[in-house]
């Protein structure tokens, strides 16, 4: 009787998770079968679809401006996680120190998470404008050239990633700073004692005790970075030609100006296995890390 009854509940149990199933389902699983399903057809918004098999995927194989693409947009995620992450390490070291308004300080350091992309964007597009930008000025003032910054090929992926940069350093400082609050006192007092000095002390006891929560922030700056569209666009819109057009650009125009909805699924279902390849790939790194430690 007792085992009918525990059977029972059990059974009853059950059905408070058939809620979240569902929600799961229709959020992410169905999409993704969709998606997969479209880019296995040639199919126009308007049109009727024709089911063309790899077809789609060949086609991007040969595809020289989508294959340009691919190196471009790991070119800017290179910048837009590098660059923050050295820059979000010595601003922790920094907000790690005692100093009088030190709290306000980092309020203030913060703010740029906190506004909107496309502001952000707008903001930078003016300060960006070869003739009149306040960037342009300021290099005036100490005799610098001035810059074409995002209307000048060479330039624009570069520019474009200083904005990221200014962004999402203070998303790396409060990860590292997390980390500094939690290290032990223990070794750093032992450091003194042996004449150690603070770069000695960073390098051998800091930056390894800090290195796993490192590891996080470039997993998530990196699968950000991958993924940026709403800066870029708003600012570039993939110019000067297609000097600035990554994979999501790409896939932008294709499915909402071009209306290819086949081609664009392929180009999604292509940048999905490449973010999951490099999540994966750092996610051991991470893991081969804390096994050595």
């Amino acid at each position: 009787m007792k085992r009918k009854k525990a059977y029972s509940r059990k059974g009853a149990y059950t059905w408070f998770i058939v809620p979240a199933l569902v929600a799961i389902f229709a959020v992410i699983v169905f999409p993704w079968i969709f998606t997969l399903w479209m880019s296995l057809n040639d199919w126009r918004i308007g049109a009727e679809s024709k089911f063309i098999g790899a077809e789609n995927f060949t086609t991007l194989a040969t595809n020289a401006r989508f294959l340009s693409t691919i190196p471009r947009t790991f070119y800017f995620t290179i910048l837009a996680v590098i660059l923050p992450v050295i820059l979000g390490v010595f601003a922790a070291e920094v907000f790690h120190q005692n100093f009088p308004l030190r709290g306000f300080l980092r309020g203030v350091y913060i703010a740029p998470m906190m506004a909107t992309p496309v502001a952000i964007a707008l903001v930078f597009t003016m300060m960006f404008q070869p003739q009149v930008g306040v960037l342009n000025y300021f290099l005036s003032l100490v005799g610098i050239p001035k810059s074409l910054w995002v209307y000048a090929a060479d330039t624009v992926i570069p520019t474009l990633a200083l904005v990221e940069v200014w962004q999402w350093t203070p998303l790396v400082m409060l990860i590292v700073l997390g980390a500094l609050a939690s290290l032990p006192t223990e070794p750093y007092e032992s450091a003194v004692i042996d004449g150690a000095n603070q770069w000695q002390m960073f390098r051998y006891i800091t930056f390894p005790l800090i290195l796993p929560f490192l590891m996080i922030a470039i997993i998530i700056r990196t699968i950000d970075a991958l993924k940026s569209f709403d800066i870029i666009y708003v600012i570039s819109q993939g110019g000067p030609g297609t000097a600035s057009e990554t994979i999501n650009l790409y896939l932008y125009l294709q499915a909402f100006s071009f209306l290819q909805v086949g081609h664009s699924s392929a180009v999604v279902v292509v940048f999905f296995v490449i973010i999951l390849a490099l999540a994966l790939t750092l996610l051991y790194a991470r893991e081969r890390l804390r096994w050595n430690q």
